[in-house]
């Protein structure tokens, strides 16, 4: 890494300084008129001279745009004002104590930054810090960051684990928010589990080879073990707590794209794979190291696992080549078949910059934006077009960043067809730092 010694705070990923508030931002192009809401990205941006020990230990701190009546009314930043940022170590116990930094969701009433080793932290429209959040005092372990909201119910389906015993708890909080299940799952391990899944009748756990490592010093201690294997969980989603485990060829997953139940009743998981050279080398490719993303192993590549509960029984295929993160797909297909997906394409195998991508797993094509030099996509969030009929009949929202030009800019793009122009173009008033994962909040599911 001497070439770039500290990447999470250089190039694309350099924070920002201060919190700042605009108004009425310059619109190239027609905000459709269904996106009266807002949207909402968290990201690692530490303060003004501290360097963090790792990518994930940069104090939380939220960008968001508030778009009404074809409109972008405002843009704000703030950090979120936990313990952490004040220089507070996290040592593993203390709950309350996280970046936040992760991703920032809408359940409930509350708007949540999470940080998969801590409690979450309220905050709110206008990203203002409320304070930690319990449930009422029914969440007592840390909350996964990738929680999953099933479409018709409306219920969040969440976990907690742990390097020590329980390595993992079940959560399911109802569409109002109260939390009305939990459950310890016996045969998980120590292993690092940043995502999960839902199908309507299943919950999906992983458990990877990437596990708790006291000599690990990389700033998180979890390392990757050749004598791990990679296991996918399959349990009930209505119970009872009894899990099925299928051992598959050796990988990690750090996030889930979708997982749901083929014709075959079988259950099916796709998403961004990763070898042990992928995962190693992760911080070289996503900054686009010169030279890197030439071979094979050069980043993570989307995959399909099928997993048969009636045989145990377990395949697996590659879908892409393309070195691929931050999936993502038309959240009302969660846990439910889906057509499409997207993601940020990153340098190497034929790309020379960064994209954003649209898989069609149907036929297999792919639609590839190139977004130019210097220029980095964040994570593509999907909004549904009024009177929606086909999956993709919506917009992506997606902020590119322009490192030369040192500016931002929101993109509505078009998600039946992302290689047109975009639908609209805001521009905002400052470079936003490349981030980590965000949400569209409508106005329906604010008030």
């Amino acid at each position: 890494m001497s070439d770039l010694p500290v990447p999470y705070i250089t190039g694309h990923f350099t924070p920002v300084t201060d919190e700042i508030t605009a108004h009425e931002l310059t619109v190239h192009g027609t905000l459709p008129q269904e996106l009266n809401g807002r949207y909402f990205r968290n990201g690692h941006n530490p303060k003004p001279g501290i360097t963090p020990t790792h990518w994930f230990r940069g104090a939380g701190m939220i960008h968001g745009v508030r778009l009404t009546q074809g409109r972008a009314e405002w843009y704000r930043n703030r950090w979120v004002r936990t313990p952490f940022l004040d220089g507070v170590p996290f040592t593993g116990t203390e709950l309350e104590v996280s970046a936040a930094a992760t991703n920032i969701i809408f359940h409930g009433g509350r708007y949540l930054a999470l940080q998969e080793a801590n409690l979450p932290w309220e905050v709110s429209a206008e990203l203002d810090t409320i304070g930690v959040y319990d449930f009422g005092g029914k969440l007592t372990s840390a909350m996964t960051a990738h929680p999953k909201e099933d479409p018709v119910t409306g219920e969040l389906h969440f976990f907690s684990y742990s390097p020590f015993p329980p390595y993992l708890t079940y959560y399911v909080a109802a569409a109002s928010g109260e939390i009305i299940r939990t459950e310890i799952i016996d045969g998980s391990g120590p292993s690092l589990m940043h995502d999960f899944a839902i199908t309507e009748q299943h919950v999906v756990f992983l458990n990877s080879p990437v596990v708790f490592d006291h000599a690990e010093h990389s700033g998180i201690p979890y390392r990757w073990h050749d004598d791990v294997p990679f296991r996918i969980g399959v349990m009930p989603r209505t119970g009872p707590a009894k899990v099925t485990w299928f051992e598959v060829e050796q990988a990690a997953l750090l996030h889930v794209t979708n997982s749901y139940v083929d014709p075959q009743g079988r259950v099916v998981l796709e998403g961004p794979r990763y070898d042990r050279a992928s995962w190693e080398n992760s911080w070289k490719w996503w900054v686009g190291a010169p030279g890197y993303g030439t071979s094979p192993d050069a980043g993570s590549t989307f995959h399909r696992w099928v997993l048969d509960p009636a045989t145990g029984k377990a395949t697996d295929e590659p879908l892409d080549d393309l070195a691929t993160e931050f999936p993502s797909i038309n959240d009302a297909h969660t846990g439910l078949v889906n057509r499409y997906s997207y993601a940020v394409a990153f340098p190497g195998a034929g790309l020379s910059g960064y994209a954003t991508i649209k898989f069609d797993t149907a036929t297999g094509r792919q639609q590839l934006l190139r977004h130019g030099e210097d220029r980095m996509p964040g994570e593509a969030v999907f909004v549904p077009a009024a009177g929606a009929v086909n999956e993709d009949d919506g917009y992506l929202l997606t902020i590119v960043s322009d490192l030369k030009a040192d500016a931002s800019q929101l993109l509505v793009l078009d998600a039946s067809d992302i290689r047109r122009d975009p639908v609209a173009v805001v521009e905002l008033p400052r470079r936003v730092p490349a981030g980590i994962h965000g949400h569209w909040i409508p106005d329906t599911e604010e008030f």
